[in-house]
């Protein structure tokens, strides 16, 4: 088990939802969540990472990432509604534990500490929204990517992420040229390497500094609010 919300739920936690879990592949571009949709199933990545997008006539622009530190579909679920405006889709292909709704939400009702987990997660993803509001709104297209690259690089394994920049494009709403001359500046500085189809980190420290305070607020928080809920005891 790779997810790092299920390994911060306490053993009985974790045992009363096991025998209901499922391992799933999770392919490249498939749609967990569609929007206005009813949502019988949630989802715990272990590898590879999902998108939450808003979709809308003018285009469609991400506004969260969820990877192997969370679950997909934890606000409507657990907020008492059964659906979100948002879709949750497949940007990097991997696997994931899938759960049906209603098991989660008898055992949530059951477990108070599983309860208060899940809900400092949803916390966290909010923070992690209003940061994205941020970053869009203060910074340049190279800053915002060089956030979003953190952002993916925090959630594989390897230096590589695979994108090509037309989704880039897509994903922070900017046109291609804008992210072709992005890319241009962080690898003239020497923080990221570019191929076909594939980003390669090499300078993560570059990148932060380039960043800047559009990237880091949201992940002090989850450390703070996720993996530090068991040792506050809050």
């Amino acid at each position: 088990m790779r997810n790092r919300l299920l390994q911060l739920l306490a053993a009985e936690d974790f045992a009363a939802l096991k025998p209901a879990m499922r391992t799933e592949e999770m392919p490249l571009r498939h749609v967990l969540i569609a929007s206005h949709t009813a949502i019988e199933t949630v989802f715990f990545p272990e590898t590879g990472f999902v998108s939450i997008t808003n979709d809308e006539p003018s285009g469609r622009v991400e506004i969260g990432l969820i990877g192997r530190e969370g679950m997909v579909g934890a606000a409507p679920i657990l907020l008492a509604d059964n659906r979100s405006p948002h879709t949750h889709f497949v940007q990097m292909a991997g696997h994931m534990l899938s759960l049906d709704v209603a098991v989660l939400r008898e055992e949530v009702e059951r477990r108070p500490a599983m309860r208060r987990l899940l809900h400092r997660f949803i916390q966290a993803q909010f923070v992690q929204t209003a940061q994205t509001a941020f970053a869009n709104a203060r910074g340049n297209t190279a800053t915002r990517l060089a956030r979003w690259l953190l952002m993916c690089h925090d959630r594989v394994d390897d230096d590589r992420i695979t994108v090509t920049q037309d989704f880039m494009s897509f994903m922070l709403g900017v046109e291609r040229p804008g992210v072709t001359a992005a890319l241009r500046i962080l690898e003239k500085a020497g923080f990221v390497l570019k191929r076909r189809g594939v980003v390669e980190v090499a300078d993560r420290e570059g990148l932060l500094d380039y960043a800047g305070d559009g990237y880091g607020t949201a992940e002090i928080e989850y450390a703070r609010l996720v993996e530090g809920s068991l040792e506050t005891g809050m």
